[in-house]
């Protein structure tokens, strides 16, 4: 077990967009969030989120509401979201990648008080699924600019406070059908000033957000940034193939990588002949950078310096390493938020000691509130204490703490098994495969129904190459009994290895 000095409470209040009122009061002219059209300043980003709180007033949306916003990385999803937070209506943001089979049960799972959609095509699909109101972007952007020079409209209705309900974000469903995590304001805001005292963002960052802001990765960007007074840079994936060059026009000094990102900076940053660009930090979390990218954006970038990280939509993030605290503890995924407990716990619920792997359970501030309207499945994960009642979030992933309190990630429940009599994790034999030269991507499927142990591997070697070099890495029991050779890694929308595809093409 380990526990984090507590961090300081913030003189603001505890509701998100008491966040961005802290910022407008400190640097109203400082640029706030820019995308591909243009830039707010914190001033402008404040009166444009009333302008659409006044517009979701107007069509009968109030406090307690929920309104479901599918579209991509622009300055209005930011404006909507603190416009919907200020009048105490719940935020929803969904992927535009998700497909009509999660959005099947998620629009009717949350039942918006109205619908947001990026084009006709996107909102013609979800008219098919809800029978309440749905708006294309563009004609709530005009109902918005409408009101933005116009005399106030109605005021903030009434109080929020910080148990109100802020958002409800949907897993990936990378593992299951999606459900929401049920976010209220207090535990976000107390996730991202703990974030942010870990990674210390500055007011003169640049802070780019190329992953998704329905992801809470991406999401949590905009926050972290707006405490520390930085600028946000909002790209879309349709811009990724100029990734290296948005870095240099906009002098950007942070980056949160899933490694898909990663090695696409990389690849990028291969064939571009000028100086780096003056990236100072990158973080990661969702998938673990592997250490061969690491080394690489080292090289790439040599002024940045690499934060992992490792968290769950349940309560944010668990851990946070220091940056560049991977040199001299491989493998780790850092140590507890302040102010939070990480345990690892045995199939009992028994706290294990320091180098045993067990499941990593979790107690905080950050831990949220459940599962939208899934009491089953919250009683599972979010557990009380039998003798203090403090809630714990068994959170289905396992690993081991170190006697420093850091915390190093084995894999999920159904990535360790036994095999020959041999306990292992595909994580294990996904970081033996990275390490035979030539292979840029690996993912491995555990043993099931009518399967061996399966390795799928982006490489020109041939598949008995891979598997004859696994041989030299790993015990015999280790070794897959197949490889199969990909152009590249299915991934989820938000940039996971989705391994789900690959078990339906096992069969």
């Amino acid at each position: 077990m380990t526990t984090q000095t507590l961090v300081a409470a913030d003189t603001g209040t505890d509701t998100v967009h008491g966040l961005l009122a802290a910022a407008v009061a400190a640097r109203p002219d400082a640029p706030a969030v820019r995308d591909a059209s243009g830039v707010w300043t914190y001033a402008e980003l404040d009166a444009w989120s009333r302008a659409y709180a006044d517009w979701l007033t107007a069509q009968g949306v109030g406090h307690a509401d929920r309104i479901l916003v599918r579209v991509g990385n622009t300055r209005e999803f930011t404006a909507l979201m603190f416009g919907a937070l200020r009048r105490g209506i719940a935020f929803v943001p969904v992927n535009p990648a998700m497909k009509r089979f999660h959005l099947n049960t998620v629009v009717p799972d949350c039942d918006p008080k109205l619908v947001i959609g990026e084009g006709s095509h996107d909102t013609s699909v979800l008219r098919e699924l809800t029978d309440r109101p749905v708006f294309e972007l563009d004609e709530v952007r005009r109902g918005a600019e409408a009101l933005y020079d116009a005399a106030p409209g109605a005021p903030d209705e009434e109080p929020v406070a910080p148990d109100d309900l802020g958002l409800l974000i949907y897993t990936s469903g990378s593992t299951s059908a999606p459900k929401a995590v049920v976010s209220t304001h207090a535990p976000i805001v107390f996730a991202a000033r703990a974030i942010q005292a870990r990674l210390d963002y500055r007011e003169d960052d640049v802070v780019l957000v190329a992953v998704p802001v329905s992801f809470d990765y991406g999401l949590y960007q905009i926050l972290l940034s707006v405490i520390a007074g930085a600028q946000v840079l909002l790209t879309s994936p349709d811009r990724h193939v100029r990734l290296l060059g948005t870095l240099h026009e906009h002098q950007v000094t942070v980056v949160p990588l899933v490694p898909s990102l990663g090695e696409m900076l990389l690849t990028l940053a291969r064939r571009d002949r000028r100086e780096a660009p003056p990236v100072r930090l990158f973080t990661n979390t969702g998938a673990a950078l592997t250490g061969p990218v690491i080394a690489q954006l080292r090289a790439a970038f040599p002024q940045a310096r690499v934060s992992p990280m490792f968290g769950t939509t349940e309560c944010k993030r668990i851990t946070v390493l220091e940056p560049d605290g991977d040199i001299a503890r491989p493998g780790s995924v850092g140590r507890a938020l302040d102010g939070t407990e990480v345990l690892i716990l045995d199939d009992d619920g028994r706290l294990l000691p320091a180098g045993t792997v067990g499941e990593i359970c979790v107690r905080g501030p950050h831990i949220m509130t459940g599962y939208w309207q899934a009491p089953e499945q919250t009683a599972l994960r979010f557990r009380p204490d039998p003798v203090t009642g403090e809630i714990t979030l068994h959170t289905g992933d396992y690993g081991h703490l170190d006697a420093d309190g850091h915390l190093y990630f084995e894999g999920r429940r159904d990535d360790l098994f036994k095999r020959k009599g041999v306990r292992m994790g595909t994580l294990e034999i996904e970081t033996a495969a990275l390490d035979i030269e030539g292979v840029t991507a690996a993912a491995a499927l555990a043993p099931a129904e009518g399967h061996d142990l399966t390795l799928y591997a982006v490489t020109d070697l041939t598949a008995d190459e891979v598997l004859a070099q696994l041989t030299e890495r790993l015990e015999a029991a280790k070794v897959p009994a197949a490889c199969h050779l990909l152009d590249a890694l299915p991934l989820t929308p938000n940039g996971k290895t989705d391994k789900q595809r690959l078990r339906r093409e096992q069969k």
